[in-house]
């Protein structure tokens, strides 16, 4: 067996390890290792979240161009598709357009009722 020809790093002494207790870095390294207080990281496995403070226009809006975008996919699948699967696909279409034209309505409702 043969040693290390590295020396192994000394002890600090006891008056290192008390001023380190002072260290802000070390307080909050310490909380954030021990302290059993501290807010549970979230374990909402959600892949999209909506800003909370978003406006219901805004939210519309998004839901708008969403639906125009999976619309276009939809489209693009139909057209690569024959039989059954192609009509599956302009189902889906004729969905989505369905749900974008309701959104648009709603989009549309408040400025119908500003101007009145």
């Amino acid at each position: 067996m043969t040693t290390s020809p590295h020396r192994l790093p000394e002890t600090p002494e006891t008056s290192e390890l008390l001023d380190m207790r002072g260290s802000s870095a070390a307080q909050r390294a310490l909380d954030y290792y021990l302290k059993e207080d501290m807010s549970p990281s979230p374990s909402d496995d959600t892949f999209f979240r909506v800003k909370p403070d978003i406006s219901h226009e805004e939210a519309l809006v998004h839901a708008s161009d969403l639906l125009r975008s999976a619309a276009a996919t939809a489209y693009e699948s139909a057209n690569s598709h024959q039989g059954n699967q192609r009509d599956l696909a302009f189902s889906v279409v004729y969905l989505i357009d369905m749900a974008k034209a309701m959104v648009e309505q709603s989009l549309q409702a408040p400025k119908a009722q500003a101007s009145v």
